[in-house]
């Protein structure tokens, strides 16, 4: 393990099954599998996520929260065309190798609850996105809290990231007090960025940067 690595080094084993390798440079290929106190981050296992992943992606509180259904009104049905779609993207996220989805999986039940990603890789600016959604499943235990810090902890100190960048929307406090606990900055608004039924919603821009993380890995108000 070399200086660098050692002075980024998490202070509880947060990760397992990671490559070793002494080159700062992501590897989007590799999908580890990462294991919590609540939860474990894994690649998808399709068999075994369909069920809890439908339901995810038929909630009206998450499609309205993320921003992916322009209307409150209840998704009607679950057709062909919304099955084939499904099916090819859930199919694919393994082999994708210039960004990192994982399920999120309650280790109390063992079931898949939701999904953390880091998308948007600008290999210049050493900087990503992130996005999550949670389903029905995997709300009000801290599920949340803990894949986001363990993912963000990921990027850092194994994906060696400088800066990861998110959006939350004004009408989502509960996710907005989730990134404030792990450390996000909130940067400014983008104005009136989403439409729903008749309403304009604010988007928050919120960051995190590399020496920001190392200095509190998650828990600034730890002081860490």
């Amino acid at each position: 393990m070399t200086t660098q690595e050692r002075d980024r080094w998490p202070p509880c084993g947060l990760w397992n099954n990671w490559p070793v390798t002494d080159e700062l440079a992501p590897d989007f290929r590799y999908k580890p599998t990462l294991a919590g106190d609540k939860v474990i981050l894994r690649p998808f296992i399709l068999d075994l996520d369909a069920d809890a992943l439908r339901e995810m992606l038929q909630d009206p509180n998450a499609l309205q929260l993320t921003g992916s259904s322009p209307s409150t009104a209840e998704k009607s049905g679950w057709d062909e065309h919304d099955e084939t779609q499904f099916q090819d993207w859930y199919s694919s996220r393994n082999e994708q190798p210039d960004r990192l989805d994982l399920a999120v999986v309650d280790k109390a039940s063992g079931q898949c609850v939701g999904e953390v990603v880091l998308n948007d890789w600008n290999a210049a600016n050493r900087s990503c996105g992130f996005r999550t959604v949670l389903g029905p499943r995997g709300r009000d235990r801290g599920l949340g809290t803990e894949s986001v810090r363990m993912i963000i902890g990921y990027g850092f100190e194994r994906l060696w990231m400088h800066r990861i960048e998110l959006q939350v929307y004004s009408f989502n406090p509960r996710a907005r007090r989730v990134y404030d606990k792990i450390g996000f900055v909130a940067e400014g608004v983008l104005r009136e960025a989403l439409r729903i039924d008749d309403r304009w919603i604010d988007a928050v821009v919120m960051s995190m940067l590399e020496h920001e993380w190392r200095s509190h890995r998650g828990y600034p108000e730890a002081g860490l």
